[in-house]
Formats: structure tokens, C-alpha cells, sequence
């Protein structure tokens, strides 16, 4: 029974270690449904741990590239909060008085604010390691601290709110999300989109001479794919949107609410831009130069760098692009929020690092997925919020999060060792 299912596991092609963290993900879900009388397993929960993965699970694709090169990156939570704060100082207090309270720019101006100051402070943070050969930790151990520091000094402590209405859309909620017919449009051309870049990928291996999957394995694996995504859609659909939430909609748009109408949240905002994000950055790290020098560099910098391979401009992209991303997720975050205060971002640094390294991305460097990322943060939110319903002490959710973190890294350092066995 076990060469069987080896055999199957060799013929579709998949990664042991991705089926491993899906399994251990089904199973967090499994035994939290149980002890929460499947409140846990609910829609309305799902929704929301959608929502709250997504702005970790933004920043743990860049964290995938920067510990791939064999560094790290501390500030993170700290930068997330100070952009955060810094864009909404600019919604509260400076583009009312430039363009007009509520004019439609004011969202483009803060996003693009967002993810421009995210890019320059990585790229700076990224000069000093690249250039100037400080160690990454100390760097950013010290961007931690400045921006946590600079975070107060922006608004001296005083939190920003309310968000532009149009921004606040970003962070999810009744009213940030596609909608229940959007949604569904949304899952089919993602699914066509899958089943079509999957065949692509065939016949491009087919092409070059290498082998593929027999023809029963790859329609396995694309209805998988074109079956989980439909089935995440239908979930979110299937979550009600309350009657408050229902009656600002309706007003909003000029339509008369009756107690009988029935609206469903459908996939929210914050969702699709996780999505947009780990597919740029999948192609980036698979498809691009810049991807194929970062693996590279990860594997081998010396032998990287007798190749031709810049690998101090290398490591001020890194960390620009970790910066930018860090950014989008501010946006997610103060979004969400629909205000921020000093204690966003708090600890956020540790829970992207986490994720990435549940997700199996090598400490030592040269290997790591951003979709094992994506899942590394969903397994971090699973276990947070799940132990939150059963009524679980904060102090014991950060005990059992070390633990996990631990046994993770565990887990790799021998997955490897027989790997390479």
C-alpha cells in the first residue's frame, strides 16, 4: 500500500513536502472544526481567515527570496507599521486639504505612497548589506527599531482614522469584496486560467524533450486545481452578509431594502490581491533572471559571484522588492483596520518568518516556494485564530506558534538530510 501510494505520488509529480503541509493544514482545520462544533469549518470563519492571511502571506513571498540568499529580514513588522501610519496620516490629515475630502484620487495617492515608501526603504536597508557588508540581521534589526521609533514620532502617537471609504475596500469587510456574481466570474476565468498554464506547461515539456505526466495523471491534477478553486469560491458565497452591512449597502446604492433579500460576501479584495501577488512573484522566481540569480546566489554566493552575478545589486532588489511588498501588506492592514495606531505590525516580522519557514523555505538558502509560503502563513493564521475559538491564552498561542516553528525547521533539516541521502 505504501510503493502504491509513492508510485502515485511519483506519476503526478507532486512535491512530498507540499503534500505534507497541505495535510498538516486539513488536519489544524479538522481538529479545531471538532473541539468548536464545526463552527471553525464555518464559511463566515474561512472568510475571515482569508482576510487575515492575506497581509502576512503578502509579505512572506518577498521573505521567501530574502532568506533564499541567506538573509533576513527583522523590520518588516515595524516598516508595515510605519507605512501604515504614514499613509494614513496622508488620508487624514493632507489630501483632504489638497484634493478634497473623499475625492476619488485619494486611494490611488495612498497606495502608490504605500508600496513607494516600502521599495525605498528596502532598497536603502538593502544598500547598507549589499555595499557597506553589514550583516542583514543588524541592519535589520536596526530598521526595526528606527521604524517602530518613527511610527510614533509621525502622528506623536495619535492614531489616524476614519480611512478614505474607497480605501477601507482594500482591507475586505461586507463591502470589500467582489461580490457573489464577480466572484464567480473570478473563479472560472482563474480556474480556465489554471487548467490553461498547466497545459501550456505540458506542452512546453513535451517540446524540449522532457518527460511528462501520463494523461490520466495531468487530468488528475487539472481538476484539482480548476476544483479547488471553484470550491473555494463556492465557500466564500456561501457566507451571508449581515443585515446592518446589507442596509448600508443598500442605501449606498439607491436600493430599497426588504428583510427577505439575501446577499453573500463572495471573495474578498484582500484575497485577490494575495493571488495577483503570489502569481508575479511564482513567475518571477521561476520564470525570470532575476529569480534564476537569487537561487543561484542562494545555492552558492561565491560561485554566483565568479559568474558574473552582481550580488550586492542583487541584494538591494531583494530588498526593494521586500520593501514594496511590505507596503502592499500596510495597505492591507490599515485597510482592514479601518484605522491605525502604534501597534500595528507588532510582532509581524516574526509571524512572515514563520510562515516562510513552515513553508519550506531553507534557512541555509538556496531553496524555497512562495506557494509553500502562501500555505506557511495559512498553517500560522489556522492555528492562531483556531486556538483564539476554544478560548486558548494568548501567552500558551505564542508557546504552541514557537513550538511549531521549531518543529518545522526540524522537520526540514531531516527532509533534507535523506533528500540529499
Amino acid at each position: 500500500m505504501q510503493n502504491q501510494a509513492k508510485n502515485l505520488i511519483n506519476k503526478l509529480g507532486l512535491d512530498p513536502r507540499l503534500l505534507g503541509m497541505i495535510g498538516a493544514l486539513v488536519a489544524i482545520w479538522i481538529v479545531f472544526g471538532i473541539f468548536t462544533d464545526g463552527r471553525f469549518l464555518s464559511p463566515r470563519n474561512f472568510f475571515n481567515l482569508s482576510v487575515q492571511t492575506a497581509s502576512v502571506a503578502v509579505m512572506a513571498t518577498g521573505m521567501v527570496f530574502v532568506i533564499v540568499t541567506r538573509h533576513i529580514d527583522l523590520s518588516v513588522g515595524s516598516m508595515l507599521g510605519f507605512i501604515g501610519m504614514a499613509v494614513a496620516a496622508l488620508q487624514v490629515q493632507i489630501l483632504p486639504d489638497l484634493v478634497g475630502l473623499g475625492h476619488w484620487s485619494v486611494w490611488i495617492i495612498a497606495v502608490i505612497a504605500a508600496i513607494l515608501m516600502g521599495a525605498l526603504l528596502g532598497a536603502f536597508q538593502g544598500w547598507i548589506i549589499g555595499y557597506l557588508a553589514v550583516p542583514a540581521f543588524i541592519v535589520t534589526l536596526g530598521g526595526l527599531l528606527v521604524y517602530r521609533g518613527a511610527m510614533w514620532w509621525v502622528t506623536e502617537g495619535q492614531t489616524q482614522a476614519p480611512l478614505d471609504t474607497t480605501f477601507r475596500l482594500l482591507g475586505g469587510g461586507a463591502e470589500g469584496t467582489l461580490g457573489e456574481s464577480l466572484s464567480w466570474i473570478f473563479g472560472i476565468v482563474a480556474a480556465l486560467a489554471a487548467v490553461t498554464l498547466m497545459l501550456l506547461s505540458r506542452r512546453n515539456k513535451a517540446n524540449h524533450g522532457f518527460a511528462v505526466k501520463p494523461a490520466w495523471a495531468e487530468g488528475i491534477l487539472l481538476a484539482i486545481a480548476a476544483g479547488g478553486i471553484i470550491g473555494f469560491v463556492w465557500i466564500m458565497n456561501s457566507y451571508p452578509i449581515s443585515k446592518g452591512a446589507m442596509k448600508r449597502m443598500t442605501k449606498a446604492q439607491g436600493i430599497e431594502y426588504t428583510d427577505g433579500m439575501v446577499w453573500n460576501h463572495g471573495v474578498a479584495i484582500p484575497v485577490v490581491i494575495l493571488l495577483i501577488v503570489a502569481i508575479v512573484m511564482t513567475v518571477i522566481a521561476t520564470r525570470t533572471r532575476f529569480g534564476r540569480y537569487v537561487y543561484a546566489t542562494g545555492g552558492n554566493p561565491e560561485a554566483a559571484e565568479l559568474s558574473g552575478i552582481n550580488t550586492r545589486w542583487l541584494t538591494v532588489k531583494i530588498f526593494s522588492l521586500m520593501g514594496a511588498l511590505t507596503g502592499i501588506a500596510a495597505v492591507i492592514a490599515s485597510a482592514r483596520l479601518n484605522a491605525v495606531d502604534v501597534g500595528l505590525g507588532t510582532l509581524d516580522e516574526l509571524r512572515v518568518i514563520a510562515a516562510a519557514v513552515i513553508g519550506g523555505t531553507a534557512l541555509a538558502g538556496g531553496a524555497g516556494t512562495i506557494y509553500g509560503a502562501v500555505i506557511g502563513a495559512l498553517i500560522m493564521q489556522s492555528l492562531q485564530s483556531g486556538m483564539a475559538s476554544v478560548g486558548v491564552d494568548a501567552p500558551l498561542q505564542n508557546i504552541v506558534v514557537g513550538v511549531v516553528l521549531v518543529f518545522a525547521v526540524w522537520v526540514d533539516i531531516v527532509y533534507r538530510r535523506r533528500a540529499g541521502a
